[in-house]
């Protein structure tokens, strides 16, 4: 383990001499941007994953745009999510105009709850987008059923889920399209950046063309040929590429996921084994048999004591928690264009009321991990003294 300086943070990169080694490499080659490195990395992601193709972007935001938009999103459509998430994957489907439409998460796994998403679907929902809080794999085979019986597409924001597996499966292949973040805190990094895997190659050409101003240059894909030089804007694209320095980073990154993937379920152990006993705390849903959950993050949910004062609690000794998230619809820019409000989406509230996520990321020691439990425990006695 990488030896950690206090204060603690909920979540880091890591990043050794062999990741510095082939960044150095790219800069010192005669490309750093649409180059060698962003194909070769997305078909790393491709194998790992085990789908068909791959697009890459500079964000998980921009790839879940992109996904949007390939899936059809447009103006006057739904996309339907969960209020537990980063605000880029609603955000993604207002861009493109879109109603962004939430369901609830469910107590157990803390993910969408699929037994109401049906409530939801209308005429206009195009998008169906769950996401795999903190790393446990959405229940996906409802879903699926769901948006083939009113022609949706599943896009799954798997941000947090880089190398969990579901029913024996990697995640990465059983959505229409998936979503993978490399921004620092994920399980591998590409400084910011993202990608989405699919086994639909329209769908992969038509983010390929969104991420890049929506020019296309395949002589097989023009409308006319003019010349080697000739190349034709079909579509309002966006400059969403990513560079080969980033991809660089994400290939030498992505030979270490396995063992990065691995040390957060021990942590994840070493966290459950800890808290199991105590009252004031409940720890992630544990995952089932032919399941792996990724552990993006290690959130718990605390009853009968101050959430804030344990948050600033441990901040004082160097413990920097986090808290994942604040509900999307309760967000001024949601309340006030779309009308939500309290109350509309009561377990994600009470969710966010009482979460507070402890520092995981794979360059934790065990004496990391102790002095969190430590810090944990003592604040939960304080508190209730």
């Amino acid at each position: 383990m990488q030896n950690m300086t206090y204060p603690l943070p909920y979540g880091r990169q890591w990043i050794d001499d062999d990741d510095i080694a082939a960044v150095t490499a790219v800069l010192k080659g005669d490309w750093l941007t649409q180059g060698p490195m962003v194909e070769t990395f997305e078909q790393k992601i491709a194998e790992y994953v085990g789908s068909e193709y791959t697009v890459a972007f500079n964000s998980g935001t921009s790839a879940l745009h992109g996904a949007y938009y390939a899936a059809g999103v447009r103006t006057g459509d739904e996309v339907i999510t969960s209020p537990i998430t980063f605000v880029a994957t609603a955000n993604a489907g207002v861009y493109l105009g879109a109603h962004p439409v939430f369901v609830d998460i469910d107590k157990k796994t803390w993910c969408i709850d699929t037994d109401k998403i049906n409530e939801a679907i209308s005429s206009r929902t195009r998008v169906i987008a769950p996401v795999d809080f903190a790393g446990f794999p959405v229940h996906m085979t409802s879903i699926r059923e769901i948006a083939q019986d009113n022609s949706c597409i599943v896009v799954e924001d798997a941000a947090h889920a880089l190398g969990a597996i579901r029913g024996n499966v990697k995640v990465g292949t059983e959505a229409d399209m998936t979503m993978f973040s490399f921004h620092p805190v994920k399980h591998i990094t590409t400084g910011e950046g993202g990608i989405v895997t699919t086994d639909n190659r329209e769908f992969a050409v038509a983010m390929k063309r969104f991420r890049s101003h929506g020019i296309a240059k395949d002589p097989k894909l023009l409308y006319k040929n003019e010349g080697p030089w000739y190349y034709e804007m079909q579509d309002l694209g966006f400059n969403f590429r990513i560079t080969d320095i980033q991809c660089a980073l994400g290939i030498s990154q992505l030979e270490k996921l396995e063992r990065f993937v691995k040390r957060r379920n021990e942590i994840a152990r070493k966290y459950d084994d800890a808290f199991r006993e105590n009252e004031n705390l409940v720890t992630p849903p544990k995952s089932p048999h032919g399941y792996r959950h990724a552990y993006h993050l290690y959130p718990v949910v605390l009853s009968g004591v101050d959430r804030k004062k344990i948050f600033m609690d441990l901040r004082e000794i160097g413990i920097f928690c986090q808290v994942h998230y604040i509900p999307v619809h309760l967000q001024p820019y949601y309340r006030e264009k779309y009308g939500y409000h309290e109350g509309d989406f009561p377990v994600a509230e009470n969710f966010y009321q009482s979460e507070i996520s402890l520092p995981m990321f794979p360059a934790m020691s065990d004496e990391d991990v102790n002095q969190v439990i430590e810090g944990v425990q003592d604040s939960i006695e304080k508190t209730l003294q």
